[in-house]
């Protein structure tokens, strides 16, 4: 007996970048072409440049070698999209920016756009997700 189809496949992608701040637009093309057609494409694409950004500024990703791996899965009406770094001294949390600041807004813009955010790791690496949903663009 045949097990019923729930919804479409999931699907996953994963690929590795060179540390350098000109792989921020490449890692974003690599999403938009990804998820062509996502309801919800352009508050993915910001939380992309958010966690690449981060990913080359504070850790050593962004360092001469470095590199950093973008990975999204599509999956019933759900994106996650996840940066993984080659770790840093410091954690990943929103700052308090006041409004002269020219930094330090990211993840806080990350933690509304998204349906949530989090990330694992230790000094070695870390990986930074961020998920949406169909429910929350609407």
């Amino acid at each position: 007996m045949a097990i019923p189809a729930t919804g479409a496949a999931p699907m996953h992608w994963r690929r590795v970048f060179p540390g350098g701040l000109e792989q921020v637009a490449r890692a974003r093309r690599f999403v938009a072409c990804l998820l062509d057609g996502c309801p919800y494409l352009d508050d993915v694409l910001l939380a992309a440049d958010e966690l690449v950004a981060n990913a080359l500024r504070h850790t050593r990703s962004g360092q001469d070698g470095g590199s950093f791996v973008v990975e999204v899965l599509r999956s019933d009406g759900r994106v996650a999209v996840s940066v993984a770094d080659q770790g840093g001294p410091g954690v990943p949390v929103p700052a308090d920016a006041s409004e002269w600041d020219e930094t330090g807004r990211g993840l806080r813009t990350l933690a509304l756009l998204a349906d949530s955010w989090g990330w694992h790791g230790n000094a070695e690496g870390r990986t930074v997700t961020a998920v949406f949903t169909e429910e929350k663009a609407a």
